[in-house]
Parts: C-alpha cells; sequence; structure tokens
C-alpha cells in the first residue's frame, strides 16, 4: 500500500433511480456525517428529479436525515460533493485499554444492548468460549475481528436483509453488514460498546480490479475513552472513509427507506481520486 503524507480530493456522490406506482413517502439518509462536513470542500447537496420539496432533520443518534414525497413514476436521488481526506490510512490504537461496565459513559451503555441484527442473547455462550482469554481493550477487539474476517466468506450474491448476526456465524456467509453486524454483536457479548457505521469506503490504494462502488459497512468500539474505527470485512488499514451514519446495528440506519411499492431501477456509489 502507498504511503501517503499530503491529503487528497475525493470525488463522492450516488444516484438512486426507482420507479414508483403512486405517490410514496421516503426517508434518505446520504449525506456525509456532520462530524465530517468540515471536510466538504463541495458540499454533498441531496438532489431530486423531478424536484420535489425536501424536509432534513436529525435521528436520535444526531443522523441528517431527508424526508421527501416521491412522485409516480420515475424518481432519482443523487448526491455529488468533492470531500478532502486527510491522505491517511484509518488510524489505530493498539494500546487502546477497556473499560469497566461500571466506568463506561451513560451514552454508550445503548451499544452494549442487543439490537434487531446484533442478537446477544443467542451469541454470549460462544463469544466467552471463543474470547475469554484473550487481553481486554484493542487486542481483543483485532481478535474478534480476525476471527470474523476468516470465518465469514464475502459473497454479493448471498446478501440477505433479514440476516443476524447469530446466522451469519451459524451460516459462515455474508455482505459487509454481515461482518459487521457478527463482530459488532461479539464485541457486545464481551462488555465492549459497539455501534454500526455506514459510509463511503474508497479502493484508493488497493490492486485492480475493483468491483462496482458501493456504500460500505464497519463498526466503531469504545475503548479508552473514544470510539474508535475497526472493519471486520477488510480487516486491514484502508484510505479515504468517510462516514455517512452511525446506529445500534442496519435496521438504525438504512440509506433510504421507502413507505410503499417501489422497484430500484439503478444505483450508482462513487469514490474517486481528484488530481
Amino acid at each position: 500500500m502507498r504511503s501517503r503524507v499530503s491529503g487528497m480530493r475525493v470525488s463522492i456522490g450516488c444516484r438512486l433511480r426507482y420507479s414508483f406506482p403512486q405517490s410514496t413517502p421516503l426517508i434518505a439518509m446520504l449525506n456525509v456525517h456532520y462530524s465530517r462536513f468540515g471536510d466538504l470542500e463541495r458540499a454533498d447537496y441531496l438532489v431530486t428529479s423531478p424536484s420535489v420539496p425536501l424536509e432534513s432533520y436529525r435521528d436520535g443518534f444526531g443522523n441528517w436525515c431527508t424526508r421527501v414525497l416521491a412522485p409516480a413514476g420515475d424518481f432519482c436521488l443523487s448526491t455529488d460533493g468533492i470531500f478532502r481526506d486527510t491522505g491517511q490510512p484509518d488510524p489505530s490504537m493498539p494500546g487502546a485499554r477497556q473499560h469497566a461496565v461500571q466506568d463506561l459513559p451513560f451514552e454508550t451503555l445503548v451499544f452494549l444492548q442487543g439490537s434487531r441484527y446484533c442478537d446477544t442473547d443467542l451469541l454470549s455462550e460462544e463469544a466467552w468460549r471463543l474470547f475469554e482469554t484473550t487481553d481486554p481493550g484493542w487486542s481483543r477487539v483485532q481478535a474478534i475481528c480476525d476471527f470474523v474476517h476468516g470465518h465469514v466468506r464475502f459473497d454479493y450474491m448471498q446478501a440477505k436483509a433479514t440476516r443476524t448476526a447469530s446466522q451469519t456465524l451459524a451460516e459462515g456467509q455474508g455482505v459487509c453488514r454481515d461482518f459487521a453486524h457478527l463482530a459488532i454483536a461479539l464485541c457486545r457479548c464481551m462488555n465492549i460498546p459497539a455501534r454500526y457505521c455506514t459510509g463511503y469506503l474508497s479502493d484508493i490504494g488497493e490492486p485492480l480490479p475493483h468491483p462496482p462502488g458501493d456504500f460500505a459497512a464497519w463498526m466503531e468500539v469504545f475503548l479508552a475513552g473514544e470510539w474508535h474505527m475497526f472493519d471486520p470485512r477488510n480487516n486491514k488499514p484502508r484510505y479515504a472513509r468517510i462516514l455517512i451514519a452511525r446506529g445500534r446495528d442496519a435496521a438504525d440506519v438504512p440509506l433510504t427507506q421507502t413507505f410503499g411499492q417501489n422497484t430500484l431501477m439503478e444505483f450508482k456509489v462513487w469514490t474517486d481520486e481528484l488530481a
């Protein structure tokens, strides 16, 4: 992987085109997270075609959401921005310690509990069997990521919207959200707060060929008083990882949620390094 010292400019965006049989409410979560908004050289405003009124709000996790009423027929949602990245790979802090549960900040406790896709009640016994002897803290989380990365086979054709963490463990296959859900659930079983993240992940610095652009899922865990990023799907440092939303699991952060029948006609995502 090439070494970088200066920043880089990345063209980011997406285009989602739907066909609606009738006027349909829709919530979109497609903009760069507010914590990275200052890194946008050109803001990734949401644009619709045909143009309709947009209502924006923050959800309970602080994510930026946009509500629209999509008209019947063809409807397109798109964003197009320029992001200034540090040019550095994902950070690491191998000495980060694990907190005792009684010492955790109140706001992290929700990320210790089971959730829709992270069924900790079914995984607790296996988690302790696998990881009880690992050193608490960063090395324990890395051991969990190593296990998930080695146990689960990545397969786009096996994507399934209902697959839980325990099912991913049993089936041994899935997509990036399944890797994230299993690692999150195992961390929570080991008393480490873990939350689900979705966003852009570039292929900058990766060998060719690349699959088509897509959004990615990873996790953040709370160690040594702050949140740290881990990526059990790729399990190595990557460049230009750009957060869109965080939640307990994928159920909290759907990129789009439609309240009626629809057909997705086009789905395109890009993260391209600019000169």
